[in-house]
């Protein structure tokens, strides 16, 4: 399998020029395109190869969701649990808690490799979320680290001259306390010894909770420019997230509305609000497959981009998000 994202990556990038690019602030005035799990419309979400098929449609950030396994190693994976994206009920059915439900934290990374990752699927009924996408369990693909994808990414850096960063989130750290794991200081640490400082670094943190987000930044002293991603009906914590955060991560349909009578759509004051206090806004969940109430992923995106003013989009589908802020640029 990884022969041939391989074998993409090399022909997509001897298409397009590269240059190589120097560290700047996160801070630009460039609309961002962030791969949301990696190229997920079109390979299993947070698998090397939707990674390296993101880097190579231009993206300018990836995305990882970190949870802890057993013995501390930082898991890219979207969830606390397993059963929606990997073979782990039939691997090891045995594991699952009380609930049903088999956690990471569980089982120890190389229990973990053993799992085949698979395209999302409801586990009751085991059809794909999203059918249109990379066939259920058809292929291999594996879990890995972030330290396995730092490394991934900071060698195509090195071998294309590009300066792809990473967006890594810090997933539901409440619970990894009460299961004993600072999963905060695991992950800072780890950032820290592949040079991932401070603003000046092309590093993103996000996380959900205020709470963890606040300790990053005050007793962890961490520079790093730090995301308060926001649940629906959090928009009038503009003002306190400004105090700790860089940025906010709210989901689109909370800052485009619906269309009024006249049919043209309305904004909330969302994005407005966020860059009074000098914040940026990068919106998730941007799917050419699930469009709601839009006619095309590229009305979607203009009104996003470029009526809203959002800052960045986090998108299943990188290269339709790239192509069209290339044409509107």
């Amino acid at each position: 399998m990884y022969r041939y994202f391989i074998l993409f990556l090399l022909l997509y990038l001897s298409c397009n020029e590269h240059k190589p690019e120097e560290k700047v602030e996160i801070q630009k005035s460039k609309k961002i395109v962030i791969a949301h799990r990696g190229a997920s419309g079109y390979l299993p979400e947070h698998t090397l190869p939707a990674k390296a098929m993101a880097y190579a449609m231009g993206a300018d950030f990836l995305e990882q969701d970190v949870v802890l396994s057993k013995d501390d190693v930082p898991i890219v994976i979207h969830d606390i649990h397993l059963e929606t994206v990997t073979d782990v009920a039939q691997k090891f059915p045995k594991r699952k808690r009380n609930d049903e439900k088999y956690y990471v934290i569980d089982f120890t990374f190389e229990e973990l490799k053993q799992l085949n990752v698979s395209e999302r699927f409801d586990f009751a009924t085991n059809k794909a979320v999203f059918p249109n996408r990379f066939p259920v369990f058809t292929a291999t693909f594996k879990l890995h680290s972030l330290q396995e994808e730092i490394e991934l990414i900071q060698g195509l850096n090195k071998s294309t001259g590009k300066n792809m960063g990473i967006y890594p989130e810090i997933k539901e750290p409440e619970f990894h306390q009460k299961e004993g794991k600072d999963i905060s200081k695991i992950v800072l640490e780890v950032l820290n010894d592949y040079g991932y400082k401070t603003k000046k670094d092309n590093c993103i943190l996000q996380c959900f909770d205020a709470k963890e987000l606040k300790r990053i930044r005050n007793e962890f002293k961490s520079e790093l420019f730090l995301v308060q991603l926001m649940e629906f009906g959090e928009d009038e914590k503009i003002e306190e997230i400004s105090k700790y955060a860089d940025g906010i991560g709210p989901w689109y349909q909370q800052i485009i509305k619906g269309k009024d009578k006249s049919g043209k759509w309305q904004i909330s004051d969302l994005v407005s609000d966020a860059h009074k206090y000098n914040l940026k806004v990068h919106a998730y969940t941007f799917r050419a497959d699930q469009l709601n109430d839009f006619e095309t992923f590229e009305e979607l995106l203009q009104v996003a981009l470029y009526e809203a003013k959002v800052d960045g989009v986090f998108t299943d589908f990188p290269d339709k998000a790239v192509a069209f802020i290339n044409k509107m640029d």
